[in-house]
């Protein structure tokens, strides 16, 4: 049979990011996704002084809009857009989102996009949410009487500590740093130094699982407008160039246990889309359900080789004024986890810092970041990847 040849990905010409919008999180909220959604839309429009009919492109991910999908928000919300795409995929969705969104601009098929991710959280919402994720999920683990993303990640954690030596410490240095950053972000959900002997003495949740090494889900929204550089500039809006993207689902599935992500298979391209290296990043955002992918996320993205990940920590210190600042405004492990607006915060956070406009603590000088996501962890493995490098582009 013939192989037919992948064409590789076409660089992008004409794409700018703009208008970063969070809407302060809130560990419960009796306010529908509906809401939220609406709230950082209204923001978009508001700050970048537009109309609402002058967004004629939507992307919205969210977990808790059912019935409703994208095309029913249209309704609810009064916009008319001419393109709309509907993305779920937890935390790739951000990356995702903006990858269709810039071939749409491109193509001519929408002018201006709003991409918002965002959820509600309820008392009772995430129990919910795990009862019905997905089919693997509800007839592999759960009939065993477990379930949820805790045991999971459990599993990926215990094999990547016996086999690349990891130690609790390592991640701990993860978990301790992002919160430094958090610190210094208005809209973190946690609010409290996290030291070493706090990460360590934390309770077990499933071992070697503990309480700082998990998100806390909670409720809120993220949004970015992605248009043309032209109208960037005409709208005196500060924005990054997307210099590129990579996109990978169900990647390295032989794999008896996740080890790498897709980022792995398309790396080499993204860097290469970018004319950029690893050492030309200034800052990373990686999704951070819990520590152990954002160690992998460091190997598979270029940062170091598989299994060098522990003595990458080790050796660099990820605070915004360090060696490596990495999930500058804390990442979902302090920020907290707004469902799919989890998969945005990461990109929103990016746009902030290499446009200078940073509600965290500025990284000096930041003028490129590299975004990372990762989502939708069936019982044994997460299934969607995707990476952007973003440049900040001088007013």
């Amino acid at each position: 049979m013939t192989r037919i040849r992948t064409i590789p990905r076409r660089p992008y010409e004409n794409v700018a990011v703009a208008v970063p919008v969070s809407i302060p999180y809130v560990r419960y909220s009796v306010e529908s996704a509906h809401w939220w959604i609406a709230r950082a839309l209204g923001e978009l429009t508001k700050r970048a002084g537009l109309a609402p009919a002058d967004i004629d492109g939507l992307s919205v991910s969210s977990f808790t809009l059912s019935p409703d999908t994208a095309v029913g928000l249209t309704q609810h919300l009064g916009l008319s857009p001419r393109w709309l795409d509907n993305i779920p995929m937890g935390g790739a969705s951000g990356v995702v989102a903006l990858r269709r969104a810039a071939r749409a601009v491109e193509a001519g098929d929408a002018t201006i996009v709003a991409c918002v991710g965002g959820d509600a959280n309820q008392v009772d919402s995430f129990r919910k949410l795990l009862s019905s994720f997905s089919r693997f999920a509800q007839d592999a683990s759960y009939p065993y009487g477990y379930g949820g993303p805790n045991g999971s990640f459990a599993l990926l954690t215990d094999h990547y500590m016996r086999h690349f030596g990891a130690r609790r410490e390592d991640f701990g240095k993860i978990c301790v740093d992002q919160r430094t950053n958090a610190l210094g972000y208005p809209h973190a959900i946690m609010k409290k130094p996290l030291t070493m002997e706090d990460y360590l003495g934390a309770r077990a949740i499933a071992d070697p699982i503990h309480l700082f090494d998990c998100v806390m889900p909670c409720a809120g929204s993220e949004a970015f407008l992605v248009t043309t550089l032209d109208i960037a500039r005409d709208l005196g809006l500060p924005h990054a160039r997307l210099a590129a993207t990579i996109e990978r689902h169900n990647a390295f599935a032989d794999d008896p246990i996740q080890m790498r992500g897709g980022w792995a298979m398309d790396v080499d391209e993204l860097y290469a889309m970018a004319g950029m290296a690893p050492d030309d990043i200034d800052l990373v955002e990686t999704y951070d359900d819990y520590p152990v992918i954002v160690m992998m996320q460091f190997e598979d993205l270029g940062f170091c080789k598989k299994g060098e990940g522990p003595d990458f920590v080790r050796s660099h210190s990820f605070t915004n004024d360090g060696s490596f600042p990495q999930n500058t405004s804390g990442g979902q492990l302090s920020a907290g986890q707004a469902g799919a607006g989890g998969g945005y915060l990461g990109l929103v956070e990016a746009l902030r810092q290499v446009t200078q406009t940073a509600l965290s603590k500025q990284v000096p000088d930041a003028r490129t970041a590299l975004v990372s996501g990762f989502g939708m962890i069936n019982y044994d493995r997460g299934l969607c990847s995707g990476a952007a490098i973003l440049e900040g582009v001088a007013p």
